[in-house]
């Protein structure tokens, strides 16, 4: 059997300090009991290359959005205690009028050759929103997408640094490829910190809110801004599972943050938009910011993002105490190329 099928069918685990005349003993396991398990998650699948295994993505994909849907909540009936979470492949593929053998290979993460029909009817089947959709097909058919090259340094064009440096009264700063950030105004320094004291490679949205307590601090509901953080890069991910410093990004979050490897398995994925955000800063206090992103037309891996305060509310009055001292107390950050 090759090596690669034989690592899809059998997991090593040690047991719990179990004391056997051969030392620690290790035992094979179903994928299907894994399932379960809740404090051990997968690391990331990285192909030779560096970059994140299409294949493994794409089944990983299917396979946890299938799970997390009932037969009552795609009208077919329940007949009694399932093995695993969620529909079953057949009835899957009953509902998006596939065979279930075509739908088994989709899932097993061979999707070469599928048509757009196909992976719209499974969307469908599967009650996948906008963004899930996308992130499929990008998975599915990635020759449909063209390739840029991944390794070169994004960098923000002179006008529209100008125009980051002549907002001063929201927080604005652009954002690229695996949430780096790559240019901000002087008021995003002094609401979030002044990312000019980072070193460049740490001036990326995933490293601060995972491993900078000081984001556990200011985010309110640090939750749901850290699956929102890993929702964006799992759509990177599909557009690009061959960039090597998104994998190695990954691959060092997985390893340093226990909740990164949960959200991570979960396989969400998310565009970044619109919402609100409440925050705790540590010198004028509470905050409730509505943000808005805007994704460049001449790049569409890079967005400008804004916060901003209803006119008349404490958090309007507390955005404007901040700027006059935003000047005194940080320093407007400098474009940097991402790493």
């Amino acid at each position: 059997m090759p090596e690669s099928r034989a690592a899809t069918q059998t997991t090593l685990l040690r047991t719990h300090s179990l004391r056997t005349t051969g030392g620690v003993r290790l035992v094979c396991v179903r994928p299907a009991i894994l399932d379960g398990m809740v404090d051990e998650q997968p690391e990331p699948a990285q192909t030779a290359g560096g970059g994140l295994d299409r294949r493994t993505e794409l089944s990983e994909f299917l396979r946890t959005r299938r799970a997390r849907l009932k037969p009552e909540d795609v009208g077919l009936p329940d007949f009694g205690r399932r093995r695993v979470p969620g529909l079953r492949r057949e009835e899957l593929a009953q509902l998006a009028g596939v065979s279930v053998a075509y739908y088994t290979r989709l899932e097993q993460g061979n999707g070469h050759n599928v048509s757009a029909e196909v992976l719209d009817a499974i969307a469908r089947a599967l009650r996948l929103n906008d963004a899930e959709h996308a992130h499929l097909t990008h998975l599915a058919k990635p020759k449909q997408h063209k390739k840029k090259p991944v390794a070169r340094s994004q960098q923000v064009r002179p006008a529209l640094r100008h125009l980051l440096d002549s907002i001063d009264s929201v927080p604005a700063y652009v954002v690229g490829r695996r949430s780096h950030v790559l240019a901000w105004n002087r008021m995003a320094a002094a609401l979030f910190g002044d990312w000019a004291e980072l070193p460049a490679q740490e001036r990326n949205w995933a490293r601060m809110v995972f491993l900078r307590p000081e984001y556990r601090q200011l985010f309110v509901e640090w939750d749901q801004k850290a699956a929102d953080i890993v929702g964006y890069l799992r759509m990177d991910a599909g557009c690009h599972p061959d960039d090597p410093q998104l994998s190695a990004l990954v691959g060092e979050l997985s390893v340093k943050s226990e909740e990164f490897r949960r959200l991570w398995a979960a396989h969400d994925v998310k565009e970044k938009s619109y919402g609100v955000k409440r925050m705790r800063h540590p010198l004028v206090g509470d905050l409730t910011l509505s943000f808005e992103t805007f994704r460049l037309v001449d790049d569409a891996e890079q967005s400008l993002v804004t916060y901003h305060a209803e006119p008349g509310t404490p958090s309007a009055q507390a955005l404007h105490l901040l700027a006059s001292w935003g000047a005194d107390a940080t320093r407007a950050g400098a474009e940097s190329p991402a790493p």
